[in-house]
């Protein structure tokens, strides 16, 4: 497999949460900490997009704040473009019990993402031009974007928890 840049996207303001869910905990520990594990023991580097993350490579979210997951995604295309990855595989900061072969089944099935949850994806870095098309163009939502570049939607085996609200977390 191809150089994989991790990208959590974690710019969310989490109204319906209450409070920040990078730090609320799972399983004794916090979301942040699952999600990264997951994702770092599957790609070559690790980001967070969205937010300033002590411990973390941060990037900000593009092309401004406020676009949810895809300014979260965008930046973390441009960010892999930029150091010549050839993929991005990603996840939400909310989403804390990922695969440890996430990587491998999104790659078997070429760039696609979870049914379920469609932060969870694996993005060729050949998108990067066509979400910020997508972007400016007023595009908001992470489904008409994958749908507009002919992503794939799987759905895998047992479905993954998307933390919301904190009732999820029980």
């Amino acid at each position: 497999m191809t150089e994989i840049l991790g990208a959590i996207l974690a710019g969310g303001q989490a109204r319906r949460f209450g409070s920040d869910k990078a730090h609320a905990t799972w399983r004794g520990r916090r979301l942040i900490d699952h999600v990264a594990d997951a994702l770092g023991g599957q790609t070559t580097a690790l980001i967070v997009c969205g937010r300033k993350e002590p411990g973390f490579g941060c990037v900000a979210d593009l092309p401004a704040p406020g676009l949810g997951p895809l300014g979260g995604l965008h930046a973390a295309l441009v960010f892999a473009e930029t150091l010549g990855f050839a993929h991005v595989l990603s996840a939400g900061v909310d989403c804390p019990d990922l695969p440890a072969d996430l990587a491998l089944r999104l790659a078997g099935e070429g760039a696609g993402i979870v049914a379920d949850q469609p932060v969870v994806g694996l993005w060729p870095v050949t998108a990067c031009a066509d979400l910020a098309e997508f972007i400016e163009s007023g595009g908001r939502a992470l489904y008409g974007f994958a749908d507009s570049i002919g992503a794939r939607r799987i759905r895998l085996a047992a479905r993954l928890l998307n933390v919301n609200r904190p009732e999820d977390l029980a």
